[in-house]
C-alpha cells in the first residue's frame, strides 16, 4: 500500500506492505484521506499515535469501502 509517512519531520508518500486485519478490525480500502490538526502535531513530534498503530504513518481520517 502507499501512505502518507512521517519521515524526519516532514511527510512523504511511501509504500508499505498491506495490512492484515486482526479480530474486531476491518480492512478499508481508502478513496481519500486528510491530515488534521492531531496528524499536524504528530509530525512535529507532539502529538503521540493511537494505541497500537504504526506511528510513522498518521492518519485518522479517511474515506473508503470495507474489503
Amino acid at each position: 500500500m502507499r501512505a502518507v509517512t512521517i519521515v524526519e519531520g516532514r511527510v512523504e508518500v511511501r509504500e508499505h506492505p498491506d495490512p492484515a486485519p486482526g479480530a474486531g478490525q476491518l480492512l478499508v480500502r481508502v478513496r481519500a484521506a486528510g491530515l488534521n490538526g492531531a496528524d499536524v502535531l504528530q509530525v512535529a513530534g507532539h502529538y503521540p499515535p493511537p494505541p497500537g498503530y504504526p506511528p510513522e504513518i498518521p492518519g485518522l481520517e479517511l474515506a473508503g469501502e470495507v474489503e
